[in-house]
């Protein structure tokens, strides 16, 4: 141990920096197969963010599919996921700059399919009838609230006009064909509901023509989530459903609905994009599924006909985008030790392989040694509830701290805020752990992946239950001496950052925040977002504008009288879900009152940051900013 150095928490030097991680790093995110094909998408800060699609032979070979001026991102409701599907090595993806749906084969290059002011996502191929059927967002309005929804066929040749098959809703997802072809099955719901909240299971004839008949609501309802509707091998109408309190898998059978088994985990996640997937079928009475169970992911097999669940023994904490072809499952996962990784699973030997990770850094034995695994704790909070989180210590194995010492806490609450904190390795988090510096990752009520009851806790409570679990979380700590009480900031983006602001406007407890891409103005959110989320307020404050007194009760920007702490803001200025006038404003009043602030506003971006230098500098400049401001140590990247 004679060459491990005593240094303060916080001022420690580390091998993790912002430049390693952005040189080192991309995004993987849906899952395809196709044949003996498999297909991702990777996202690369080092592209400017582009959405590469790539594919992986069977021989081993992988190759990206589409030239490099493509960007296979769509963009309805904003949030995009199920831009690409291929059906017998033809790929139909969608075009970031345009949103047309692109066509591409043996014969060249991509050609486009379809016009200018459509948005198009999570598309199936109807081979018998030769088109594209999918979820179809019309864009000729100039407010981003007049937008419409609906479902769509589109001929794979572009030789016919588009047919429209479903409309009337405002919403819908997974368009599922069933494995004849003669029916089709997919979701709907309405405004002022999320799909997380209430949707519909709707299914159809296929008639002669290509249109349908006689369109019949399976299951769902306003309080009701359904999530992932697929069809079995043997024409049998699967689904997710929340009925219970929890996300659990049923069929329809006989014109009933069965659970195929009852347990008090999630098997749903919440669809903030399309094409998310869970299960697949194996064989016409065998799963594969994924599910959350204590706020940790498992992998099982399910066979249907004796309600029998066996969780598969993997190395992962994190599952999403499950595919299966015969006994080839290919699945995103992760760990506290993993990155995000594309894993393929033989089904009948149960041996895995890594086919693509995020980043390798992870596989260096000199980075692994910093790692922080993350500790799940349970805490107290308001009203005699208890609510989650994940706690990351300081960890370096070249110091230590004096005896003395306590460390600074980052307080960090996720986006949605109807999602989770992810137990994935994130160097993002590490990049604070290896310098000295705990993180607190806050599942507060409201999070997914602890059934219906959790999630509600935040009905019309925006605002308060997340900020009172943030502080609760950073007490607990404070009370098992983990933390230094005197060094807590908090930190978050979108709903995140609103959560930030609201704890540092609304309560005396964190001693400066970071707000990236933060609602600060949830009235004028309402005013200015997207569609998809235009009344996602309704439920988290109520409805507007008959709470209009509410909704600016709740707004840190008519508050910043009471706000007196540090604040460093990053924006992007293309976002079309927190617009950039709501960061500005704020930054002006905290300027008016000469309290420090930050503000990075960056071209090119929008909701999100994806562009590798933009991804550097706001790690570095948060660093720096509590650093200076709040931790009082020595400044080491």
């Amino acid at each position: 141990m004679s060459d491990v150095l005593t240094a303060p928490y916080g001022a420690w030097r580390s091998l993790i920096t912002s430049d390693v991680i952005v040189a080192e790093t991309i995004g993987l995110t849906d899952v395809l197969l196709d044949g003996d094909d498999i297909y991702w998408i990777e996202t690369r800060p080092q592209e400017a963010g582009r959405y590469v699609a790539v594919r992986r032979d069977p021989m081993g070979a992988i190759s990206e599919v589409m030239p490099a001026t493509f960007n296979a991102r769509t963009r309805v409701h904003e949030y995009g996921g199920g831009a690409v599907v291929v059906d017998d090595s033809v790929i139909f993806a969608a075009n970031f700059g345009d949103q047309r749906l692109y066509r591409q084969d043996g014969r060249g290059g991509p050609r486009p399919l379809t016009s200018e002011g459509f948005r198009y996502a999570d598309g199936r191929i109807d081979r018998r009838r030769r088109r594209w059927i999918g979820v179809r967002e019309e864009h000729r309005d100039p407010n981003p609230q007049v937008v419409v929804n609906t479902i769509v066929a589109v001929d794979i040749e572009g030789a016919r006009p588009e047919q429209v098959l479903v409309t009337g809703s405002d919403f819908y997802a997974s368009p599922r064909l069933s494995p004849d072809g003669t029916r089709l099955a997919w979701l709907s719901w309405n405004h002022p509901n999320m799909p997380w909240v209430g949707t519909e299971l709707w299914v159809a004839e296929i008639t002669a023509d290509g249109t349908l008949q006689q369109p019949t609501k399976v299951a769902g309802g306003p309080a009701e989530s359904i999530f992932q509707p697929e069809w079995s091998p043997d024409g049998n109408l699967y689904f997710i459903s929340d009925r219970s309190g929890w996300w659990n898998l049923y069929r329809t059978l006989d014109g009933h609905d069965e659970p195929l088994y009852p347990m008090a985990a999630e098997f749903g996640q919440p669809q903030w994009n399309f094409g998310m997937s869970t299960y697949a079928f194996v064989s016409a009475d065998q799963l594969i599924c994924a599910y959350t169970e204590g706020g940790l992911g498992k992998l099982a097999s399910l066979d249907v006909a004796r309600h029998r669940l066996l969780p598969l023994d993997l190395p992962y904490t994190d599952y999403s985008a499950v595919r299966a072809h015969g006994s080839r499952v290919v699945f995103r996962a992760g760990s506290p030790t993993s990155p995000a990784s594309i894993v393929l699973l033989d089904f009948n030997t149960q041996q895995s392989q890594v086919l693509r990770r995020a980043t390798e850094l992870a596989e260096q034995p000199n980075i692994r040694a910093y790692f922080s695994v993350p500790q799940a704790i349970d805490f107290p909070t308001e009203g005699g509830l208890t609510a989650h989180a994940l706690y990351y210590p300081p960890s370096n194995p070249q110091y230590h701290a004096p005896a003395d010492d306590l460390p600074p806490l980052v307080v960090k609450t996720h986006g949605g805020p109807t999602a989770a904190a992810s137990s994935v390795l994130d160097f993002g988090i590490q990049f604070w752990t290896s310098r000295g510096i705990a993180v607190l990752d806050v599942n507060y009520g409201g999070s997914t992946g602890y059934g219906r009851a959790y999630r509600d806790r935040l009905h019309q409570q925006w605002g308060i239950v997340d900020v009172d679990d943030c502080i609760n979380a950073a007490k607990y700590l404070i009370g098992e001496h983990k933390v230094d009480s005197a060094r807590i900031v908090i930190t978050g983006g979108s709903a995140g950052g609103y959560t930030t602001l609201a704890a540092l406007t609304f309560r005396d407890f964190f001693q400066a925040g970071g707000s990236h891409y933060g609602v600060s103005d949830t009235e004028a959110l309402v005013r200015d977002t997207h569609k998809f989320e235009s009344r996602y307020l309704d439920w988290l404050i109520g409805p507007y504008p008959s709470q209009q007194a509410l909704y600016k009760e709740r707004s840190p920007i008519y508050h910043v009288e009471r706000l007196s702490v540090p604040v460093i803001f990053f924006q992007g200025e293309e976002d079309k879900i927190v617009p950039p006038n709501q960061t500005a404003l704020m930054v002006e009043a905290l300027q008016r009152k000469k309290i420090p602030v930050g503000y990075w506003l960056f071209a090119g971006e929008q909701h999100g940051f994806r562009q590798g230098e933009n991804i550097k500098r706001a790690l570095d400049a948060e660093l720096y900013f509590y650093a200076v401001l709040v931790f009082r140590t020595g400044l080491y990247f």
